[in-house]
């Protein structure tokens, strides 16, 4: 883990204007950013997104995914997706973002100057706008995120047009290469908080994304050629020390957000039953990382809670659970901020293995996949782990099923990806919550938020009325 950061406040730059008989200076508003260098607006756009997602991670993604379940203020834990509590209101998170960086975007593009910051900006949209379409489906995309001279009420592009036409996510991957490897400019890229200005890195980090989004749409699109180019190319991230990460401190401002909130906040998120029953199976060590033996035991053991209990009704006392681990709350400098690694790549290399999109043996790609998991979360792997229940082959599990649970296992507080992949291939296998509030389904996606039927109306009709009313239940496209 890497990149110690030191929070730096964007400022915003005010223009005081005199008194003016011309109108169109009459009319600017003196309050609104005139310039922001890019810089800063890169270090903005990685820290809070990442900060902020990790948050999300945490409160929300981590109940989808089954790792944590919530003791109170669990409507979201019950499945009720449209009435956000502590956590799972994403969308404003990926918009604010996804315009902050459409600024540095087009600064990179307009001016020789800050060349350099063109193809960090367009991974980083292809990577923001992955996960935004993988949580909600069609979205405001291609008239979404100029601030200065876009619309307001943006239309809602279809999943599809966004993971595959010019401008979208595999075509910005495409571009933000390309931008890269033509520069040879001698500006140095400042607030890179992922790699501390590599631009080499950016690149293998661009690849595992292509990686990453190419096997997300595999059942719909044939990706085998263009992964395995990839794989025949081997510039991706390919090591923990190359990892898209940046590290929170022990200390606010920097620390990780659960951190600086109250005990009581805190200690709401226990171990989930089916993170517990999954990791005992494995005889997995990284439980006593993730979480703490819960405090009414004598015997230092660890104790789950079934997702989604109806609070009002089930009284829960507090110390018969596993609270999050002390790399969540008190040493926080040893966790990341997670946008791409080592392991994850691993991963999707060993499925497509598994698959037959490339000619390599997954069960070697399995297995390093899990070393630098284990690595990454800061755990010695044990001698038998991948000969035991964990092992590629184990009786009574698939290959897919093995390689997709230790890649849910590692992405906990990941945003939401151990439910997007949960959705994508079923692997693990979720409980059903104790007191659904969705008749007993598992969510297929995010809803629209309230503000969207507020402030675009007329394009949100349309999306919701393809989703049946903004179901939660109604399968995004890549899913279908």
């Amino acid at each position: 883990m890497k990149n110690t950061l030191y929070k730096i406040l964007m400022v915003t730059l005010v223009v005081f204007t005199g008194c003016t008989a011309d109108f169109e200076e009459l009319n600017t508003n003196p309050n609104a950013p005139v310039s922001v260098q890019p810089g800063l607006l890169l270090r903005q756009v990685i820290y809070d997104f990442g900060e902020q997602m990790s948050y999300e991670g945490f409160a929300a993604g981590d109940l989808l995914s089954q790792h944590r379940t919530a003791l109170d203020f669990n409507l979201f834990d019950r499945h009720a997706l449209k009435s956000p509590q502590l956590g799972g209101n994403p969308w404003p998170i990926f918009y604010t973002n996804l315009r902050d960086n459409e600024l540095l975007l087009q600064q990179a593009q307009s001016s020789e100057t800050f060349k350099v910051y063109e193809g960090p900006a367009l991974i980083l949209k292809a990577y923001m706008a992955q996960g935004l379409t993988d949580l909600f489906g069609d979205v405001p995309y291609f008239e979404a995120f100029d601030g200065i001279n876009g619309t307001v009420t943006a239309t809602y592009d279809a999943q599809e047009d966004i993971y595959l036409t010019e401008g979208g996510i595999l075509d910005n991957l495409d571009q933000g290469i390309a931008a890269l490897n033509a520069y040879d400019g001698a500006v140095a890229l400042e607030g890179d908080l992922l790699f501390s200005g590599d631009l080499d890195n950016w690149v293998q980090f661009a690849n595992s994304l292509k990686l990453k989004a190419l096997m997300r749409i595999s059942s719909r699109e044939d990706v085998a050629g263009e992964i395995a180019s990839i794989f025949a190319a081997g510039n991706y991230i390919g090591n923990n020390s190359d990892n898209a990460v940046f590290d929170f401190t022990n200390s606010a401002p920097n620390s990780f957000r659960f951190a600086q909130l109250r005990a009581g906040d805190f200690n709401n998120f226990v171990l989930s039953e089916t993170m517990e029953e999954i990791l005992t199976d494995l005889d997995d060590p990284r439980i006593a990382v993730f979480f703490r033996p819960f405090a009414n035991s004598t015997s230092g053991a660890f104790n789950g809670l079934i997702n989604g209990i109806n609070a009002s009704q089930t009284s829960i006392e507090p110390a018969n659970y596993s609270l999050a681990g002390t790399l969540f709350r008190e040493n926080t400098a040893q966790l990341d901020a997670n946008f791409m690694t080592a392991w994850e790549t691993q991963f999707i290399l060993a499925e497509a293995a598994a698959k037959r999109y490339i000619s390599a043996d997954a069960e070697t790609i399995y297995n390093t996949g899990v070393q630098l998991a284990f690595e990454y979360w800061l755990t010695e792997l044990p001698a038998d782990y991948l000969s035991g229940a964990a092992a590629y082959d184990a009786p009574g599990t698939t290959p897919l099923e093995q390689i997709i649970t230790q890649k849910w296992i590692a992405n906990i507080i990941n945003g939401y990806e151990g439910w997007v992949e949960w959705r994508r291939t079923g692997f693990p296998e979720f409980k059903p919550v104790a007191a659904s509030l969705n008749d007993g389904l598992i969510p297929v996606r995010m809803p629209y938020p309230a503000e969207e039927q507020a402030l675009n109306a007329d394009n949100y009709q349309a999306a919701a009325a393809a989703t049946n009313d903004n179901s939660l239940n109604a399968p995004v496209w890549w899913d279908n």
